[in-house]
């Protein structure tokens, strides 16, 4: 089973203004990407190195009401304040070759496996019913795609790598330990401290962690 990291999303309570957000943060302009119409959200996106991207979403006004709650728990009132606040780092995604043996041998519920169409490509997502995020925000949804090219590579590169996935936990080892279980504990960095997500990308100005 091959497993790596597919892309990072990235919240924002409005694409407009996320995208603003980014461009002062990052110092590029991060480009339009489509609408998911089974889950009435759009984004934007970007590559972010060794075929993965980086994803600004949002929930798209402009789309009818999904009939299900949304995935990455954009419905959620707590996520909603977070988000009126600032873009915030939501969640990150694992490519996997074998999504099935991914979920039969996972210790802990990743969600159910849902289908998604867009043009010519497909692929499946594990996204949790209520819409929640596993492990608090920690833990990844898994992703595989239909056959072909990964997605990152028609997208822009606009010099933006993904350097780390950092995770913090008040109890490291746990966290360390189902990581293993899942066979991703090689996609992230753990540290100490309150459960929070961020991601550490290289940009064109240096540095910078999006939590």
């Amino acid at each position: 089973m091959q497993n790596k990291i597919d892309h990072i999303a990235i919240g924002c309570k409005d694409l407009d203004s996320g995208a603003d957000a980014m461009e002062t943060i990052l110092d590029v302009a991060v480009p339009l990407g489509g609408k998911h119409a089974a889950m009435s959200t759009h984004n934007r996106v970007m590559q972010a190195g060794n075929e993965s991207f980086f994803e600004l979403i949002s929930i798209d006004p402009e789309a009818p009401e999904p009939g299900r709650v949304r995935w990455f728990s954009l419905d959620d009132a707590n996520t909603q304040r977070r988000l009126n606040e600032r873009p915030r780092a939501l969640t990150w995604v694992v490519n996997t070759s074998d999504l099935d043996a991914v979920v039969a041998g996972s210790p802990v519920d990743l969600g159910d496996v849902v289908d998604f169409a867009r043009g010519d490509r497909t692929w499946r997502l594990t996204v949790p019913e209520d819409g929640s995020l596993p492990g608090e925000g920690l833990l990844p949804a898994f992703i595989e795609w239909s056959p072909g090219p990964h997605p990152s590579t028609g997208q822009q590169d606009l010099g933006i790598r993904l350097k780390t996935v950092r995770l913090s936990h008040p109890e490291p080892e746990q966290l360390v330990s189902l990581l293993k279980a899942l066979n991703i504990d090689h996609l992230a960095e753990v540290v100490k401290g309150e459960p929070g997500l961020s991601f550490v990308l290289k940009t064109p100005n240096g540095t910078v962690e999006l939590d």
